[in-house]
């Protein structure tokens, strides 16, 4: 053995022995350099950090009934709401109106608001970019640093997933989502409780083109006065009598569509995201005590997944959302809640089938029965030394089955039964559109469903791209391993 591999041995040995914590504080620098240029990068978006978080928990405390904290909490959030946030509609505007003199008033800097809004568009977008660097830098310095070992399977998954351009393209797409779901009340022109909840509470003003003059009108009166229907429409990257820009052009009733869509991104990411979290955590969990005790167990959940895979989901779900219209769950985060519990329901028993079989697997192996052998607790063996070889199946299956969900959420709203208006929902802009699609009109039903497309199709190529890292002996991997060899041929 070498001299090299002894001491690369002897360190290892060290690092097993130390928490996370002591090995940053025997070796600080890299853990203190990294976080300083974090905390650098966190600070321009704290406030808006803040205000989500105190308003996901005013969110909460208003479904305790007579909850005394629920006043505390609605101060924290008008607390929040004076924080300074870099990428804001408060520092980088584009609410402002034309002057006589053709320059424009209340905008960032006076400029164009279609200018102000492609500065701050593309400034959020910079700014996601560095913040996934540097957290993939994190995650580089904590294996080069302090890691206990100096190689992990992991490491040639990510290789294998850094070359398959498929999903590389895919990832790129669901963070551009993520991102546009996360930073969108920023990226809307406008806000969506002026524009699309109380347009009538909030005034604008615009410069009238007859009389020369600025004058000032009711947002709804404006959204009334520039609705897109066959006959005439304000269309994507353009303006509207009132000054106001619109990037994706206006909804039938006026509704700057921009400012819905990506809203729309959050309520969709949130119901996809939330379900398939929950069903992934019963499904894994009921994989594991399967694979493990075998028997009577498995038979139980094999009968039990059967009987739930038998029913018609979309039945399911406009039964459920039929019977539930004047229930409290139907009122929870405008019926997110009762989608994300039925998704759930319906979905983990495809998740529990797709990794029953690796679980199955990983159950026979000699460090599983070693660990029995030495008496480990069944919950310390499956938490040890199965759920690591299945949650990786769990990333494949899981990000496929966010699209379908994305799809049957758009199909739901579509028909009338999804997430309640005036809560924005792609799929009610389809079917609000679909009649206009050949007219003036047709961004409002064709731009929301290629969002939904792109989006879904994003998910299947990053799921393909987790597969094919995960298994090199796949199906999708052993194809494009073929092509490159043909192609260098």
């Amino acid at each position: 053995m070498s001299t090299e591999t002894v001491t690369a041995t002897s360190t290892e040995l060290e690092r097993s022995d130390q928490s996370i914590r002591q090995r940053i504080l025997a070796y600080p620098r890299p853990a203190v350099l990294w976080g300083s240029v974090f905390t650098l990068l966190l600070v321009p978006e704290l406030g808006a950090v803040i205000h989500a978080f105190t308003q996901g928990l005013l969110g909460v405390l208003k479904l305790l009934p007579g909850d005394p904290a629920v006043q505390s909490a609605a101060q924290l959030v008008s607390a929040a709401e004076e924080i300074p946030t870099l990428l804001s509609r408060e520092l980088i505007g584009n609410r402002g109106h034309r002057t006589p003199g053709g320059g424009w008033d209340g905008t960032f800097l006076g400029l164009s608001a279609k200018q102000a809004w492609v500065i701050r568009f593309t400034l959020i977008y910079v700014y996601a970019a560095a913040m996934l660097y540097w957290l993939w830098r994190g995650y580089l310095t904590y294996r080069e640093h302090y890691r206990i070992t100096d190689w992990s399977p992991v490491d040639d998954q990510i290789d294998r997933f850094s070359s398959h351009n498929w999903g590389r393209a895919g990832l790129v797409v669901v963070a551009f989502f993520l991102v546009m779901a996360l930073f969108a009340p920023a990226i809307g022109p406008t806000t969506l409780e002026q524009n699309i909840r109380q347009p009538y509470s909030y005034e604008t003003e615009y410069l009238d083109s007859e009389t020369g003059t600025v004058e000032t009108t009711p947002i709804g009166v404006a959204n009334v006065q520039s609705t897109s229907d066959s006959n005439d429409a304000v269309g994507p990257w353009s303006y509207d009598d009132f000054d106001r820009f619109h990037p994706a052009g206006t909804l039938k009733t006026g509704k700057d569509m921009m400012t819905f869509l990506a809203h729309g991104a959050r309520v969709s990411l949130l119901i996809g995201g939330a379900s398939i979290f929950l069903a992934g955590f019963i499904a894994v969990a009921l994989a594991l005590v399967t694979a493990y005790y075998k028997g009577l167990v498995d038979l139980i959940v094999v009968l039990t997944s059967d009987s739930i895979q038998v029913i018609p989901v979309i039945l399911l779900l406009i039964l459920a959302m039929t019977l539930f219209a004047n229930h409290w769950l139907s009122a929870v985060f405008n019926g997110s809640l009762l989608l994300i519990l039925i998704f759930a329901f319906t979905n983990w028993t495809f998740i529990w089938r797709t990794i029953r079989g690796p679980a199955l697997q990983v159950a026979e192996e000699e460090w599983v029965d070693a660990a029995r052998s030495y008496g480990q607790a069944p919950r310390k063996t499956m938490e040890k030394h199965m759920l690591p070889y299945v949650i990786g199946y769990l990333l494949v299956y899981g990000s496929m089955r966010i699209g379908g969900i994305i799809v049957a959420v758009a199909g739901l709203s579509y028909l009338g039964l999804g997430i309640s208006p005036p809560t924005p929902e792609w799929g009610r802009a389809i079917a609000s559109g679909q009649n206009l699609v050949t007219t003036q009109a047709w961004h409002i039903a064709l731009i929301p469903g290629l969002m939904i497309t792109l989006l879904v199709t994003g998910l299947n190529a990053f799921g393909d791209g987790i597969r094919d890292a995960i298994d090199p002996q796949s199906d999708g991997a052993g194809s494009e391993e073929a092509e490159a060899t043909g192609g260098g041929a």
